[in-house]
């Protein structure tokens, strides 16, 4: 996005007020980067109409989706200053700002999805929203967003099948080390130049969930899809501490309940559009591959020493791996 557009969104929301714009009805300003038929994107309408229902109209939320008021970097800094009042990031884009979402980029932290959601709905996933606040960066829930696996040019059955392959990744050293673990060859590339480089044979593969897979177009290049599942990222629900302290305490219960009751809706959207997409991919004449994990996940043991020496994050790893999936608590 242009960053002089950016910064004129930034001041014609100062301008405007931010979060309202009288003193009868509130306004939250909601931006965020995906599709309207995203997943979250339809909580998110949820969230919004069962805000308005509940206060009668006395708050609400406008949604601007697809990027239109930047990227997630731009809108995480816009929330700093005040001019947006929310927004939906990976915990990828916020790990810059707040450490402790650096360890949702760690292989297999989760044991399963049933795992990742007692953590993430529970006290120890409500301590991490916390921890941006700090930053002016309130996380208010974590959005499914799946499990990322690779896809190829070649079948991947083993992490012996990644050796001498060149794999996209982000830009994160976690996701660099997963991958040389593993015996693959890390390459840095943008989400929006992977197909060219894809199909010209720049890298062999990349690693993402199955919605993704199918709506970038790359099951076109990419004939095998290994469902390793290695890293689980959830999205967040981020909102600016200063909008947050313009609420009172009836208007923060409101923006609260919806924001609860949008989460199972998001869940069961998110798992349509796996389904979907997987099937897509399939008649696509895409070849799934489910391996046993076993090998992946001893090949990246020692991914986890990156953050031996950090104390806070290391304990915190702990906690998430003793957490207990059947229960919303850790186990101590």
């Amino acid at each position: 996005m242009n960053k002089l557009l950016t910064v004129s969104l930034a001041l014609l929301f100062i301008i405007s007020g931010g979060c309202g714009l009288n003193k009868e009805v509130k306004v939250l300003k909601l931006g965020h980067g995906l599709d309207t038929k995203h997943s979250v994107h339809i909580a998110m309408e949820f969230m919004a109409r069962r805000v308005k229902e509940l206060s009668n109209g006395k708050l609400k939320i406008e949604i601007y989706p697809g990027g239109v008021l930047g990227s997630e970097r731009e809108s995480l800094e816009l929330l700093q200053l005040g001019s947006l009042d929310m927004t939906k990031v990976s915990t990828a884009a916020i790990e810059g700002f707040v450490e402790e979402y650096k360890i949702f980029g760690l292989p297999y932290i989760f044991k399963s999805k049933e795992h990742a959601y007692a953590v993430l709905d529970g006290p120890l996933g409500q301590e991490i929203l916390n921890k941006g606040e700090e930053f002016w960066l309130k996380g208010l829930c974590f959005y499914d967003a799946g499990a990322r696996s690779f896809y190829t040019s070649t079948p991947i059955q083993s992490p012996k099948d990644l050796e001498g392959l060149k794999i996209r990744v982000m830009q994160s050293i976690t996701s660099f080390e997963m991958v040389r673990a593993m015996g693959g060859s890390p390459t840095p590339i943008s989400w929006g130049e992977l197909y060219t480089a894809l199909q010209g044979k720049v890298v062999d593969g990349a690693e993402n969930n199955p919605p993704s897979f199918y709506l970038s177009h790359h099951y076109e290049v990419c004939k095998y899809y290994t469902l390793n599942e290695h890293t689980r990222l959830p999205d967040v629900l981020i909102m600016s501490t200063h909008a947050l302290e313009k609420l009172n305490s009836q208007e923060k219960e409101w923006l609260m309940q919806a924001v609860k009751e949008s989460i199972p809706v998001q869940r069961k959207e998110w798992e349509k559009s796996e389904e979907n997409a997987l099937k897509a991919v399939v008649a696509e004449g895409v070849e799934i591959i489910k391996p046993d994990k076993q090998p992946f996940i001893d090949a990246v043991a020692e991914v986890y020493n990156l953050y031996k020496d950090n104390k806070k994050l290391w304990q915190l790893i702990q906690r998430i791996k003793n957490a207990d999936p059947a229960l919303k608590t850790e186990e101590e």
